[in-house]
């Protein structure tokens, strides 16, 4: 049996990584400056908007 401490052990981060600099990427809704490179490919968002944007997919049901 699995130890539970593994189980719930949160799945490690498989997304871009932040980006060490400037340029940084604009966020798609807002428009401001997100933590990715503007080499980035796809919906950028800022951390707040991709805050929000977790927020709506989580209640959505």
């Amino acid at each position: 049996m699995a130890d539970d401490d593994e189980y719930c052990a949160p799945a490690p981060a498989t997304g871009p990584r932040p980006a060490e600099g400037p340029p940084f990427a604009e966020c798609v809704l807002c428009r401001k400056p997100t933590e990715y490179p503007e080499s980035h490919r796809g919906a950028t968002l800022c951390p707040v908007c991709e805050w929000q944007e977790a927020q709506r997919t989580a209640c959505s049901g």
